[in-house]
């Protein structure tokens, strides 16, 4: 009779506890998909997808806003988006199976695996390791302007010789894109299959991700696809047209969709198990989250000075701060027009995913943070997306003023030294390759390799204001240089020097 009893009571109690969760669950749904629909407004976001999952289960999934500006169609779940920066977390559990299999170690020397691959650093070349490739600290600077000038992925691990270190091999951390280009062309070494195939055959399928790309192109089949946009000075935003960079897809190729990246994320949470059974081994899966790099401050993210974390890391395709008194595990992805972010508190089997289709909104972060509060501690209380917002913007206005200080240093009424059809011509930089200055009718324009064109526009001197066009909606000034007969030399413009090519 008691042990009837004590059976009844239990399952009474266990009852009682799926229906709490259940209603704390729905509760936190209405109120989170209210807060994103003032969140979006707030931000200038056109459209956002986002999934949030909690103990196995999606607990929160919706799209919102538009696709576009000025069409009809919504962002919705099924809407595919750029995942950008959070594939390099793929990348590593890629290089993961591959470890498991025997094929390669943590360990090995990148150098005996793909000979291929140089670094200047003679030290740091003979040895980085295939771990190195994940961990930002192998010396080399921020060299995106690389792929960003559309060179193949061939032509830019080539060129990763000329670049001088900017620090000695792992003494710091400097966030870069180029090793995990270099993991995707080991893990096709290794293999035998490119890393296009390999994500493909061995991560995609398995999780049935039946709507994920490696790239845009792969992904062209399909009927919805975001529009990238930018938020300009007079805080308009407007659409932009998605330039697909060639080669990266191992550093942020990835295309998916919010139906779609939950299966990922569900996967993480599991230990990365596809119906109970391991993909990866248990200490590979454990190796993806250890901290394997120290972050500074400078480093890390502006929404630390909010969210005071003690300590910040990376592991393998992870930052890693404490949250709250838990290890949050999430990673940012941007590119031109379009974000996302992956966060996972992985002892508390929770992880949201938020698309967005807009340069840079932070949003993102906001979201993240919030959802957290919701569905790990029951808490309402903060109100990340004001927060965060009051931040940035606090930080466009110190930008602002800054720029306003230079701009006050400018020489008025001067002119060019020489006639404008003197700056034009052909220009090269020995890593970064060809250049040109165009002259149309009265006015400069920088051209890159045919994929990216900066307006000039004269400044003071032979200083001019570059505004790009094509690409990010940035600015920079450009100074030409004449040599000791006053002819034109070179230019130097993004701290980069082009010599004039006779």
């Amino acid at each position: 009779m008691r042990k009837l009893l004590f059976t009844v009571t239990f399952t009474l109690l266990a009852l009682a506890t799926t229906i709490a969760q259940k209603k704390a669950a729905l509760n936190n749904s209405a109120y989170f998909d209210t807060y994103i629909q003032q969140a979006i407004q707030q931000w200038k976001t056109p459209g956002i997808s986002i999934v949030v999952v909690k103990d196995g289960n999606i607990v929160f999934k919706k799209g919102y806003g538009v696709a576009e500006l000025g069409k009809p169609e919504s962002f919705s779940t099924s809407t595919l988006s750029i995942c950008a920066s959070t594939t390099k977390a793929m990348t590593a559990a890629c290089m993961g199976m591959l470890v498991d299999e025997g094929k390669v170690k943590w360990t090995d020397k990148v150098s005996d695996i793909y000979p291929v691959f140089k670094l200047y650093d003679n030290y740091a070349n003979s040895e980085i390791t295939v771990q190195d490739l994940f961990t930002h600290n192998t010396g080399l600077g921020n060299a995106d302007w690389l792929w960003s000038l559309g060179y193949s992925m061939d032509t830019i691990i080539q060129k990763m010789r000329l670049l001088k270190p900017a620090y000695s091999f792992r003494s710091s951390f400097i966030y870069q894109n180029l090793m995990f280009i270099v993991a995707g062309e080991v893990i096709h070494k290794v293999s035998g299959k490119t890393f296009d195939d390999f994500i493909t055959e061995r991560l995609f399928n398995p999780l049935r991700m039946t709507h994920t790309y490696p790239n845009y192109t792969a992904s062209i089949k399909e009927p919805s696809h975001i529009t990238p946009h930018f938020m300009y000075e007079d805080s308009t935003v407007k659409p932009i047209r998605f330039i697909e960079a060639k080669g990266i897809d191992a550093a942020g190729g990835v295309w998916s969709s919010a139906d779609d990246i939950n299966k990922w994320v569900l996967f993480l949470l599991d230990s990365a198990k596809i119906n109970g059974n391991p993909l990866l081994k248990p200490e590979t899966y454990a190796k993806l989250f250890a901290p394997a790099a120290m972050v500074t401050p400078s480093q890390f993210y502006p929404t630390a000075k909010l969210t005071k974390p003690h300590w910040t890391t990376y592991g393998l395709g992870w930052f890693q701060e404490d949250y709250r008194g838990k290890m949050l595990n999430f990673h940012t992805g941007s590119l031109d027009g379009a974000v996302a972010i992956c966060g996972l508190v992985n002892d508390e089997h929770f992880g949201v995913y938020i698309f967005a289709n807009r340069d840079h909104t932070e949003l993102r972060h906001a979201l993240m943070y919030k959802a957290i509060d919701l569905w790990v501690y029951g808490d309402e209380k903060n109100d990340w997306s004001k927060t965060m917002f009051d931040m940035y913007n606090g930080m466009a206005a110190a930008n602002k003023k800054e720029m306003a200080d230079f701009e006050g240093k400018r020489v008025a009424n001067t002119k060019p030294t020489l006639a404008l059809a003197a700056y034009a011509g052909p220009y090269t930089n020995d890593i970064y390759g060809d250049a040109s200055i165009v002259l149309n009718n009265d006015s400069l324009t920088l051209k890159f390799r045919n994929t990216i064109t900066v307006r000039l526009s004269h400044w003071h001197y032979d200083t001019f204001l570059g505004t790009f066009e094509t690409t990010w909606n940035g600015k920079d000034w450009l100074t030409f240089h004449l040599d000791e007969e006053g002819k034109v030399s070179s230019f130097s413009f993004l701290g980069l020097d082009y010599t004039r090519k006779e």
